[in-house]
């Protein structure tokens, strides 16, 4: 008895020997030295809950986009066609082939002068041409085409996107369901070609001539009946002597219509297209069904071609000037009696389209309130 009560408590005393020595300190937390950054976990997953995790959604390929693009003007004219087609070139290499606007003649989707319907409608997706063509649905447009004795292209450019134009015009076309991007340029136009010289005013009274847009008011003015016409219809009207003189484009497109060949008399400066805009017009509901992609492709696009419209246009006029001159054509400036009229006829214009048209008063002033500020860097800028 009494050995086995010594054998009890020599048990427990090793048994507290080891688990103070032993067992102890593998069960206690290591306490870092002093000073040592202690990193805190929180909320970590075990395997298990990760694996058990829904995995990212991944993103699908961007879906094809297939466009019909009116087009007012032929591929075969310089800059005015060549300029939509480049549009359906470069979208389709800029998207790798995801989007498609593809290019189509005049009135071979719908007929020129209804693109702007068909286009609000829906009927087709895109049409390529000036605001200018659509003044019966709002006369303010105009103003976003080309202005008589009006900005060039520099000046027009910064107000369209930094002095309040585009704005505006986006508010005309989004009312009508359209989304309008500026999708062209080119500088300024020759003001028109004559059989006979004109040397006075009273040479241009009782003339017939094909004009167009706010310059053909101004001509009116002036006594000039004016005919609206289509560039592929001017060489007959004078053929046939249905008009007397004509105005359409700058000169490497008027020599490509061949409009020397009735006339040798060829005005300059255009005075009522300094420079003109072109844009691409979209249905507005496709335009906001795009991906944030493709609008930026299509803005990009668009970008360019002013850049590239410009620089083409003022690199070809001289040589086409040349092959004119060549042909018989006698280039004139107009004398500045009749400049300083044309002018005033065009001041008594806006203020009259001002008066009939609110809207067109309100992007009126806006525009000249621009040119009245640009002025100051214009005048003081520029040689």
């Amino acid at each position: 008895m009494r050995n086995g009560v010594i054998g009890i408590v020599i048990g427990i005393v090793v048994g507290v020997v080891v688990g103070a020595t032993v067992v102890a300190p593998r069960l206690a937390p290591k306490i870092p030295p002093p000073g040592t950054r202690i990193a805190v976990h929180r909320n970590v997953p075990q395997p298990e809950t990760i694996a058990r995790s829904k995995p990212a959604p991944k993103r699908g390929p961007e879906q094809a986009v297939r466009w019909r693009m009116a087009s007012a003007f032929a591929a075969s004219l310089p800059q005015l066609g060549t300029l939509a087609k480049r549009v359906d070139k470069r979208i389709w290499q800029v998207s790798g082939g995801g989007m498609e606007i593809k290019f189509h003649e005049p009135g071979t989707l719908v007929p020129t002068l209804e693109m702007f319907d068909a286009v609000a409608s829906g009927a087709v997706e895109a049409a390529f041409s000036s605001p200018a063509f659509w003044s019966d649905h709002a006369p303010a447009l105009q103003i976003f085409a080309a202005v008589p004795f009006g900005p060039s292209a520099g000046e027009f450019l910064a107000w369209m996107y930094f002095g309040g134009g585009k704005p505006l015009l986006d508010e005309i076309y989004r009312r009508n369901g359209i989304h309008g991007i500026l999708c062209g340029l080119i500088a300024s136009e020759a003001s028109g070609w004559f059989r006979k010289e004109i040397r006075t005013l009273d040479d241009l009274r009782g003339l017939k001539m094909r004009f167009a847009g706010l310059g053909a008011r101004v001509m009116e003015n002036l006594g000039v009946k004016t005919v609206p016409l289509g560039g592929g219809d001017i060489f007959v009207a004078l053929e046939t002597g249905a008009i007397d003189a004509a105005e359409y484009s700058m000169p490497a497109v008027d020599l490509k219509l061949g409009l020397h060949g009735m006339t040798k008399h060829y005005y300059f400066p255009g005075w009522h297209q300094p420079a003109t805009l072109f844009d691409l017009m979209i249905n507005l509901e496709k335009w906001n069904a795009l991906s944030p992609a493709h609008k930026a492709q299509i803005e990009t696009v668009c970008g360019d071609n002013i850049r590239y419209g410009l620089a083409e246009g003022e690199s070809l006029q001289f040589d086409a000037m040349k092959q004119l001159s060549a042909k018989g054509v006698r280039l004139h400036r107009w004398p500045s009696k009749i400049l300083d009229a044309l002018e005033l006829s065009w001041r008594q214009v806006a203020a009259e389209e001002a008066a009939k048209d609110r809207e067109f008063k309100r992007v009126w002033q806006s525009l000249s309130g621009f040119r009245e500020n640009y002025s100051i860097w214009k005048e003081l800028g520029y040689l």
